[in-house]
């Protein structure tokens, strides 16, 4: 058996976290796909499903979830549609077991149509309104997002690693070191002001529900500059994406003032993104349901084609950037 914290949530106990709150379970559990959490729809006596959330023991404080959850309210006490924690004795996060935890409503929905205008218009909408909410005042205890924590940080625990083949950790090391100065020169050129933001706001954590769509997912929530929330909703060619861009922020604009001076960053974001994820799956790699789920992740062609897309990256950062029409 792991000794992986994950390994002692059962579904017995995660009745019992539950039940711990007053609630009656009628024992049903379903696991949902959810990597970095533990997520479950629990089934209450009486009542529609319930959605809990079981934190990674070790990743974010009290303080920084608390944070998250503070931001869910002030966007959900503004009518902002967003799948927000249940409070409960004006509490919103749980203990048991040594485990720290959360209840949302459960919510269905399907994700937005890539590259569907109509739908980037009324995204780029939500998406004024959240960031209108999160300029107000910053986060004091989560971390900014920005080449120290997505990109340096990352490149340093995978350095320092036994993660990539001895045969392709020179060539990885380089270009990473090569691909970083130029994001580096990129932030440099490009100065903005950082907001909260969702921070993990691709397409998967928007849900359109009886054509309307919710924020779902803050977990990843940081201070960073705006256009990260907006960059994963583009996809296609250069003009394609220059369209998409333009549509999501004429609907963007009519909550909340989008600075031009932030879309240069994106492609340097795409690469921080990149490190990131890569960072992410090392760091995880000692969870179970990591090796299981990604067993590609270590292996040659992995690091081949990692070493591959970064090149590409330092070309594209020298591209020209995104235009609004």
């Amino acid at each position: 058996m792991s000794d992986h914290p994950f390994a002692r949530l059962t579904p017995d106990l995660v009745l019992d976290a539950v039940e711990s709150l007053g609630l009656i379970s009628d024992a049903r559990v379903m696991a949902l796909n959810s990597y970095e959490n533990r997520v479950y729809q629990v089934g209450i006596e009486g009542s529609e499903p319930l959605i809990a959330k079981f934190y990674r023991p070790e990743r974010w404080s009290d303080a920084q979830i608390l944070e998250e959850h503070t931001l869910s309210f002030e966007l959900a006490e503004l009518g902002i549609p967003l799948v927000a924690p249940i409070q409960h004795n004006s509490k919103s996060l749980f203990d048991y077991a040594d485990f720290r935890f959360c209840l949302f409503q459960r919510r269905g929905g399907r994700a937005p149509e890539p590259g569907d205008l109509d739908q980037l218009y009324r995204l780029g909408q939500l998406l004024g309104r959240l960031h209108a909410v999160g300029a107000k005042q910053p986060f004091i205890k989560r971390p900014e997002l920005n080449l120290a924590t997505y990109g340096q940080a990352s490149f340093e625990f995978l350095r320092a690693g036994n993660f990539l083949p001895k045969n392709l950790k020179k060539e990885w090391e380089t270009v990473t070191q090569e691909v970083l100065k130029k994001v580096d020169t990129l932030f440099k050129q490009h100065p903005y002001t950082p907001i909260r933001i969702h921070g993990d706001c691709h397409p998967g954590n928007l849900l359109c529900r009886e054509d309307s769509f919710y924020i779902v997912d803050l977990d990843d929530c940081h201070m960073g500059p705006a256009i990260q929330d907006l960059w994963m909703m583009l996809t296609g060619s250069y003009q394609e994406r220059n369209l998409q861009l333009s549509e999501l922020i004429s609907g963007y604009q009519e909550f909340y003032d989008f600075s031009p001076r932030e879309i240069p960053l994106i492609e340097g974001l795409r690469t921080l993104r990149l490190l990131h994820y890569s960072s992410w799956l090392a760091k995880r790699w000692k969870d179970p349901a990591f090796p299981n789920s990604f067993s590609w992740f270590g292996t040659e062609h992995y690091w081949n084609e990692q070493i591959a897309i970064l090149r590409e990256q330092k070309n594209t950062i020298d591209q020209p950037y995104l235009k609004l029409f």
